[in-house]
């Protein structure tokens, strides 16, 4: 072999080296777990009522934890929207990692048979994503790497309306393990457009909502009549609104606006909860469905950048503050 060859060779030989160091070391620092989940599959009125009979179901959930060690770790639980688990919700899971905060991201579709819900959200009620995750709470509160006073619930679009609602004491007391509590609940773009018994009476722990005024999947005028309506009584909650963002601002995959044609909103609905759980559209004081005439078609999902980087810099904050990494 000339001695060409043979520098190339041993060069060769080094970046595989290197390579695999590299990998071992992130091996050391990094431990991810798979994790069933099993709850169950509730209507909203059965939710709603207070009901824990549903069909049974078990969701997988995937656990991060951002280094080795024996020590408890926060952790942020993550709710995803309509599309499933996409790379806006991965990119906030590195985030977190990064700052030394454990991750777990449920998916409520898989188990359930569902690819997504964005062209028919009929396939699952509004809350089922919320038993999700107080069943996630009650199994990862017992993990030895994980502290059960830190953790966080975050979600996303039809996640972030989970995540916000499951602030509600009135669900917490039906529906939550008792002894489990998320130390703060973020929602990112949620539909407020539902208005439920006791919503005003929330757990006592931060309650913060980022939303786009350019949003026209989930508008943000619902959020800040509901907002106000907290803040009222007394609530920790706080939404953060971002000039000309659109709905899923921090998707940085989405540098180019997508036009989803078909998919339903209820941007223009009213739906409100009477005595036994049922939903009722408020203008025709009829059930509730996503065939009432207020459900349109057609939003745009696009990433904006100042929103995003603004939004991230916000919730290292409330990290730093509530979760203390």
């Amino acid at each position: 072999m000339s001695t060409a060859g043979k520098t190339l060779l041993i060069r060769v030989i080094l970046i595989c080296i290197f390579s695999c160091l590299a990998n071992a070391a992130r091996a050391q620092v990094t431990r991810m777990e798979v994790i069933p989940i099993p709850s169950m599959t509730l209507t909203d009125q059965e939710f709603l009522s207070g009901r824990e009979d549903g069909k049974p179901v078990t969701v997988a959930g995937e656990l991060r934890l951002p280094r080795s060690g024996t020590d408890r770790l926060p952790l942020v639980i993550l709710l995803h929207g309509s599309g499933g688990v996409g790379s806006s919700v991965t990119d906030w899971e590195e985030y977190f990692l990064s700052l030394g905060v454990a991750t777990f991201v449920i998916d409520s579709f898989s188990g359930r048979g569902i690819v997504n819900t964005t062209n028919d959200q009929s396939q699952l009620g509004r809350l089922a994503q919320t038993e999700d995750a107080y069943r996630a709470i009650a199994i990862l509160s017992k993990h030895p790497r994980i502290d059960p006073n830190r953790i966080m619930l975050m979600g996303f679009s039809r996640g972030g309306q989970n995540a916000l609602y499951a602030s509600l004491s009135r669900f917490q007391k039906t529906h939550a393990q008792p002894g489990t509590q998320f130390a703060a609940f973020i929602a990112f773009y949620p539909d407020c457009t539902y208005t439920y018994l006791e919503d005003e009476d929330v757990v006592g722990r931060p309650v913060r909502i980022f939303q786009g005024t350019a949003d026209n999947y989930n508008p943000v005028a619902p959020c800040r009549a509901y907002v106000e309506r907290l803040k009222a009584k007394g609530n920790d909650v706080q939404l953060t609104e971002y000039a000309g963002a659109g709905h899923v601002f921090d998707g940085r995959a989405l540098k180019q606006a997508q036009q989803l044609s078909q998919a339903q909103t209820t941007r223009n609905c009213r739906a409100v909860e009477l005595e036994n759980g049922l939903l009722v559209n408020a203008k025709t004081k009829q059930p509730f469905s996503y065939g009432d005439s207020c459900v349109e078609r057609g939003t745009t999902i696009v990433y904006d950048e100042n929103a995003a980087i603004a939004a991230k810099e916000a919730v290292g904050e409330i990290v730093k503050t509530v979760l203390k990494p």
